[in-house]
């Protein structure tokens, strides 16, 4: 494999390669690195993406790579980045086998990295009943027994949008309630409870969640549950000083350019409307700019 190219693609799941697909009907000598690990690897199927509706995640990829590879200037290499760096002909990236790539320009479309809470059964139910986005799964739970894992503002304000999707509804604080006084009054018009108790268990049948067991000893059985969990990013942006927001995404401009001058981001790495349909746009819409800013450079 030749080792330098227009543009290197760090994540090769729905944004990269959508990103791919851009840039190499661009004619781009493209190099797509990927860990083959997407944060929905346990999801059993994508929602609310037009002509993918019901399919599994790993169904929707696979075809995507396949029809990125029939670019014969679109490269993929199985990896991890480790490193990555500026060189005399823009970049240099370092794979952890030791391979070093070289290239003009960037795109970061690495995805983020869920920190799974310390709470038994969780992460086996991640992305199956235990979920994170209504407008991926909420039809497929709508009126079921419903609980959301948050606290505060954050909480308040995904309870209006979960609260159209099923009114038997209860909140989980984890711990001592943060709402104030008049959003707690509105839960309570609302009809929804508000349970501080702490969590120690999940038990679920094949990441199908059954009850919550407290630290208390108490119960509550449940049918889905939606969690606000934090996360990091997958890429060391310290390498690049890439500048990330307030909430850790990686802050972008409208063409997708981040602070760093020749790199590029997209995805769910830029944003928390975390869907397949959006890392597609999205990474469409990248690749597309960065063959704008060569097409510029090279003219």
């Amino acid at each position: 494999m030749e080792n330098n190219f227009d543009v290197i693609i760090i994540g090769g799941s729905y944004a990269g390669l959508s990103a791919g697909m851009a840039l190499g009907r661009s004619l781009r000598n493209v190099l797509i690195i990927d860990s083959g690990k997407p944060c929905n690897r346990q999801t059993p199927h994508s929602h609310n993406f037009i002509t993918q509706d019901g399919k599994r995640p790993k169904e929707i990829s696979d075809l995507a790579k396949e029809q990125v590879a029939k670019y014969e200037t679109v490269r993929f290499f199985n990896g991890t980045v480790i490193k990555t760096s500026k060189s005399d002909n823009g970049f240099e990236v370092e794979t952890g086998c030791g391979e070093k790539f070289t290239a003009k320009k960037i795109i970061l479309a690495t995805g983020v990295k869920d920190i799974m809470p310390d709470i038994e059964g969780f992460s086996e139910c991640w992305g199956i009943s235990v979920i994170h986005c209504p407008y991926c799964h909420g039809y497929e739970v709508k009126g079921k027994k419903t609980g959301i894992l948050s606290n505060g503002d954050l909480a308040f304000e995904f309870s209006k949008i979960v609260f159209n999707l099923s009114k038997d509804l209860i909140l989980f604080t984890n711990g001592e309630s943060t709402l104030n006084r008049e959003q707690t009054e509105k839960f309570s018009q609302n009809k929804i409870v508000i349970a501080e108790q702490e969590i120690q268990k999940i038990v679920h049948q094949n990441g199908q969640i059954e009850k919550i067991i407290f630290k208390d000893g108490s119960e509550s059985e449940m049918e889905a549950l939606y969690a606000k969990i934090p996360f990091e990013q997958n890429v060391n942006t310290e390498d690049l000083n890439i500048e990330l927001t307030e909430h850790g995404f990686i802050k972008i401009d409208q063409f997708h350019k981040t602070n760093t001058e020749g790199v590029f981001a997209c995805g769910d790495n830029t944003t928390m409307m975390r869907s397949v349909a959006n890392a597609v746009a999205q990474g469409n819409f990248t690749g597309a700019m960065v063959n704008k800013e060569l097409s510029q450079e090279d003219f």
